[in-house]
């Protein structure tokens, strides 16, 4: 054991350091993505690939070499907006831009006002908190906005007569960036039937992504909170207000 630590060069040390934060920063990158379940496609087919040579499976192993050779350029035809985004991603800010407790805690308050008062008046709603994994794919369908988090700006956006009222809002840091966003919707049996479409969106959102969602049921006025793919419904403004004042506490702490 001394005998190989002996062997080992600080370069040796750098190099390992350099390729492990890259291949980080690639999972981070595709993480809540289309091009994560390409990547562990590819990683089975490696594994195949280690496999076939050990037991000297030769036409297997033709026929994977030979598919690895186009592997590469069928990579960057498919994932040519991943990749285009990922290198407009690298030298910005971490995705959520961290501010003050100060911010933080008037961001939340402004939120949970908006989603009591539309609960009162049973005006459906969808606000999206974006995380670590980025929802730029649909922000970018939604309408941008990049304004500051308000309750009357939430109020509008949502009133009945507004033109962007049925998709969701999107807010990143403190900033509602898009609005009118369309979210994968989460179907199965197991679902209960009261679930509307803003309530399976929701799931199908923190399901996909790390993303928190708020609902505003339009039938009952009711407040649901997803987060994991998993509903907490019938949220009064103190229950709301110390979830996500837990929630994003955490994050800030983590980062």
């Amino acid at each position: 054991m001394e005998k190989f630590f002996d062997q080992i060069r600080w370069q040796d040390l750098v190099d390992i350091a350099i390729v492990s934060f890259i291949i980080y920063k690639i999972f981070i990158l595709v993480k809540g993505t289309r091009a994560a379940r390409m990547l562990v496609g590819v990683g089975l087919l490696l594994a195949i690939s280690l496999i076939s040579r050990f037991f000297e499976l030769y036409t297997l192993d033709w026929l994977i070499q030979n598919f690895w050779a186009q592997i590469v350029i069928v990579l960057i035809i498919l994932f040519q907006p991943e990749i285009r985004k990922a290198l407009a991603q690298m030298g910005e800010t971490p995705l959520f831009h961290r501010f003050s407790s100060a911010e933080e805690m008037k961001t939340i308050e402004e939120i949970v006002k908006a989603s009591q008062s539309l609960a009162n008046k049973k005006i459906g709603a969808l606000i999206v908190f974006e995380r670590d994994v980025t929802l730029s794919e649909y922000i970018e369908i939604g309408i941008p906005l990049d304004a500051k988090v308000t309750k009357e700006l939430l109020i509008s956006i949502f009133h009945p007569t507004s033109p962007i009222h049925d998709g969701a809002v999107i807010i990143k840091g403190n900033r509602v960036v898009a609005a009118g966003c369309f979210l994968p919707i989460k179907l199965g049996a197991d679902l209960s039937k009261a679930y509307g479409t803003r309530h399976r969106a929701a799931l199908g959102i923190t399901e996909e992504t790390d993303a928190v969602a708020i609902i505003v049921s339009e039938e009952t006025g009711s407040i649901s909170l997803a987060v994991n793919g998993r509903l907490e419904s019938n949220l009064d403004m103190e229950k709301l207000r110390q979830k996500l004042t837990n929630l994003f506490t955490k994050d800030r702490e983590r980062k």
